[in-house]
């Protein structure tokens, strides 16, 4: 497999995923299938959905509970719960 031009493999970029809007608000409303509405701490509401991990480590939340949330730059209506917070453990971002 040859890289294309004259460029060899080492010296081809490879493009990253995409960066993501890291965000911490508090879980407003708990809906079905692991989603629920989160109000962020900048004012705006948003819907996030529990990650993978979270998943399978059967992490609980309720309403009340804060959250940091993973927003695309492309999408900020949605986005992925990827940790919830305990109580004291707010940490500036």
């Amino acid at each position: 497999m040859r890289a294309p031009g004259n460029a060899s493999l080492t010296e081809i970029e490879i493009p990253q995923k995409e960066d993501k809007v890291e965000m911490t608000g508090e879980i407003v409303e708990a809906l079905r299938n692991g989603m629920f509405r989160i109000k962020l701490d900048n004012g705006h509401e948003t819907l996030g959905y529990t990650a993978g991990k979270m998943r399978r480590f059967r992490i609980r939340m309720n309403p009340g509970d804060r959250v940091r949330i993973e927003l695309s730059a492309y999408d900020l209506d949605r986005g992925r719960i990827v940790y919830r917070l305990r109580p004291g453990d707010e940490r500036p971002e």
